[in-house]
């Protein structure tokens, strides 16, 4: 891409983003609702890569889907992302009375305990709406402290910090050599620190089992656990509609143990170990979340071995 055709690209996302912004606070939510399905309809009914892609990573929580049935689970799966960009935009307009009415916290009595006296990791995944869940949680149950992948182009990054910031969130930049000593700091000053894992930005992954296939997995929950001590908690979100309506409900696994050091294992032999076996739990968690609620995991990107290979 030309630096003139870049820099046309950067103009035209940083616009489409700023007019979401503006109009999700403006359109009707009904009528948000009924765009959102529309446009993802069309995205679907046009194809391309990313439709195909998503479709494959369904194919994994979903193996014995007929086509028919995986075809709408991969519509199912972009309206739920198309909705989750509305809320996203939205958010920031909502009172801390729809906040955290909207959700319903499940398993959390053990993180809540263990927050009471410092701080804790979560291991999350692209499941349901994250951002939701940290503006509830820095209401209703403890400050947020964040990574964040950089974002195309620099103006739209700086909109997204403002919006993390104005839910409640610290949020610290992916790949920046001061982010993890920072994450350190934040968690022995008693800091929740959720990071999502189940796409390896960083090309440090751990592999695990995940949905029948091995993949890589991001360390970075793992390791900041073994190094702080803070426990650390799978954490899964998905959305259900009932009488109060459309739910977020966050659910907080049990707290994953650290592997016991075997005679002779060297420190630096058990954190490795160490680090697997944490990142394999918190895989199982979301593997589990991923299968009851696909339609609700966005993750449009490569993620198996046999996609990321191809051509």
């Amino acid at each position: 891409m030309s630096p003139v055709a870049g820099r046309a690209r950067d103009a035209l996302v940083t616009t489409a983003f700023r007019l979401g912004w503006r109009l999700a606070r403006t359109v009707p939510e009904p009528l948000a609702a009924r765009l959102c399905d529309r446009v993802a309809d069309r995205v679907v009914a046009h194809g391309g890569e990313r439709v195909e892609q998503l479709r494959r990573n369904l194919s994994r929580a979903r193996p014995d889907a007929l086509p028919a049935e995986l075809d709408t689970l991969v519509r199912d799966g972009f309206r739920s992302y198309a909705r989750y960009w509305f809320d996203a935009f939205a958010l920031p307009g909502w009172s801390r009375e729809r906040i955290v009415g909207t959700v319903r916290a499940e398993g959390e009595e053990e993180l809540r305990a263990a927050l009471a006296t410092g701080g804790a990791v979560a291991f999350v995944g692209h499941l349901g709406n994250w951002d939701h869940a940290a503006a509830w949680s820095a209401f209703d149950l403890h400050p947020v402290v964040t990574v964040a992948e950089r974002l195309r182009p620099e103006e739209v990054y700086q909109e997204f910090l403002a919006f993390r910031r104005s839910l409640g969130m610290e949020v610290l930049p992916l790949g920046d050599p001061a982010t993890f000593p920072t994450l350190v700091r934040r968690l022995r000053e008693g800091a929740l620190v959720p990071l999502l894992a189940d796409r390896d930005l960083a090309s440090t992954g751990v592999e695990v089992d995940f949905l029948g296939e091995r993949v890589r997995m991001a360390p970075g929950p793992a390791a900041l656990a073994l190094l702080t001590g803070a426990p650390l908690f799978p954490m899964t979100v998905h959305h259900e509609v009932g009488p109060r309506g459309r739910v977020l409900v966050v659910t907080t696994h049990p707290r994953v143990p650290v592997p016991e050091r075997e005679a002779g294992e060297s420190a630096r032999e058990h954190r490795r170990r160490a680090t697997a076996a944490m990142t394999q739990a918190g895989a199982d968690a979301l593997a589990g979340a991923v299968r009851a609620h696909p339609d609700e995991w966005h993750v449009l990107q490569p993620l198996f071995p046999a996609d990321l290979g191809r051509s």
